[in-house]
């Protein structure tokens, strides 16, 4: 029995999201590219709670993914390459970019992993260990590679008017920073929760 979340925090986490969406989307700097970023918040939120009976997700899961979309809503108001939290990091660090948007590469691994791991665990054969572990990392690898792809595609369409959802910064290297990025967020999540997750789908 998995160990999710009560009817009660369960609103209130859908609240929290549906919070940030309607105030990231008013204050947004440009709404097509707020709604570029926040288009899998859209997506993934009904879908959850379309799924909350038949596929009750685990507390941990939950969270995460509170908090992903948090990470898309606030770099979807400013655009990540000016994101207020990351031009303090900036400044603080003395760095040349805003890397807010190298912390939301990190974040893209971190809560998919857990998700995906949830997958692999509920519904194939396999069982908590090195193949499951290593189907996560890629699978959430390919999910970056993905939209890698987007990007690029937003760029041969939209040309200049893409830079915005890009936030490259001018730097060449940008896509490789990302995915690399997520591959490190999503080894660093299996490190942290794979005990605390296991628990939990075991309804401990």
């Amino acid at each position: 029995m998995v160990r999710g979340v009560g009817r009660t925090e369960g609103t209130l986490l859908a609240g929290v999201v549906v919070a940030a969406l309607v105030t990231t989307g008013v204050q947004a700097k440009s709404p097509g590219t707020w709604l570029m970023e926040v288009v899998w918040v859209l997506i993934g939120l009904p879908l959850v709670v379309v799924l909350r009976k038949r596929f009750p997700l685990t507390r941990l899961l939950c969270w995460l993914l509170v908090l992903h979309a948090l990470v898309l809503c606030y770099g979807g108001q400013y655009t990540y390459a000016e994101t207020p939290a990351g031009e303090w990091v900036q400044d603080w660090l003395g760095t040349q970019r805003n890397n807010y948007d190298r912390f939301a590469h990190v974040v893209q691994g971190f809560v998919p992993a857990v998700a995906v791991r949830e997958v692999l665990l509920r519904r194939t054969p396999l069982r908590t260990g090195g193949w499951v572990s290593f189907l996560t990392v890629c699978v959430c690898l390919s999910i970056s590679a993905g939209f890698e792809f987007v990007e690029w595609a937003s760029s041969l369409i939209a040309g200049s008017g893409a830079d915005d959802f890009l936030g490259t910064q001018g730097d060449v290297w940008d896509t490789q920073w990302d995915m690399f990025l997520c591959l490190c967020g999503a080894v660093l999540s299996l490190l942290v929760w794979r005990r605390i997750h296991d628990r939990q789908l075991a309804g401990r």
